[in-house]
């Protein structure tokens, strides 16, 4: 895989894993509701239930690039509409003060990521837009997935560790950060379907 494909894989990885998403809000407001050591048990399941997920997923590429081998080509395009979505949707999105239910369980955490439609989509469109064109051994697939729920960890992590920080900077800079966010996206469109 060249080093360009590569270095937007890592892109479009750290921005889909640091944007605001379900894990990462609830992650947020858990924090700075119950603090780290009562929030740690739904820290733990959003860890895990990540992992699971993006194992998922490099199963489900690797059977459609077995089985169904055209349907990649095809997949690889609606990769690129959902980053054009989410594009869209991190520039003229707005902070909302909306409060989720807050429970700190372990239960809870893992069981959010099996319904977490951006995950999922995250990790096909990471899968099929940059590495499907190199690979579609089940190991290559499964590494790069667990790169992205490494990744994925981390940035729920960030926001963990920073908590109202984020929010309060977030809130007062939101346009700017979406929109840089946003026009990053658009680059790493380009890279899929250069």
């Amino acid at each position: 895989m060249p080093g360009y494909v590569l270095g937007n894989f890592f892109i479009y990885s750290l921005i889909n894993a640091l944007t605001p998403g379900p894990g990462n809000i609830l992650a947020l407001n858990t924090v700075t509701t119950y603090g780290y050591r009562k929030g740690a048990p739904l820290f733990k399941g959003i860890f895990a239930g990540y992992y699971v997920v993006q194992v998922i997923c490099a199963a489900f590429v690797f059977g459609v690039g077995t089985f169904l081998p055209n349907l990649l080509g095809v997949m690889k395009y609606i990769g690129t509409a959902y980053i054009l979505w989410l594009a869209v949707h991190i520039a003229i999105s707005k902070p909302d003060g909306d409060d989720t239910e807050k429970s700190a369980s372990f239960m809870k955490g893992f069981l959010l990521q099996f319904i977490n439609v951006k995950i999922y989509l995250f990790g096909i469109t990471a899968l099929t837009g940059y590495v499907t064109d190199y690979s579609t051994s089940f190991a290559v697939l499964l590494f790069f997935e667990l790169v992205i729920a490494t990744i994925g960890t981390a940035a729920t992590l960030t926001w963990v560790g920073l908590g109202a920080l984020i929010r309060s900077v977030y809130q007062k800079h939101y346009r700017i950060i979406n929109l840089v966010l946003a026009l990053t996206l658009l680059e790493c469109v380009y890279s899929i379907l250069k």
